[in-house]
């Protein structure tokens, strides 16, 4: 499955690695097709794929840290 998501991120995560995480801890492939950080906030359009499951495990993951996700577009 393919999900397209933008993420809206919080201030107090600005210093995590939450991307590498994601990669290194998950069996997605994630690819980064626009983004942009600043101190206060950041925000990232991207595309995830793997396995159902797996992704459901990224997005519980993400829902916990308080990220914001805005799921725009799904596929096969």
């Amino acid at each position: 499955m393919q999900i397209k998501a933008e993420l809206t991120f919080p201030a107090d995560l600005r210093d995590e690695a939450i991307l590498c995480y994601l990669c290194k801890n998950f069996d997605i492939v994630l690819n980064i097709i626009e983004a942009s950080f600043s101190t206060d906030t950041g925000w990232a359009i991207l595309v995830f794929k793997g396995k159902d499951e797996e992704l459901n495990k990224v997005f519980d993951y993400i829902k916990e840290r308080g990220i914001n996700i805005d799921k725009t577009q799904e596929s096969a």
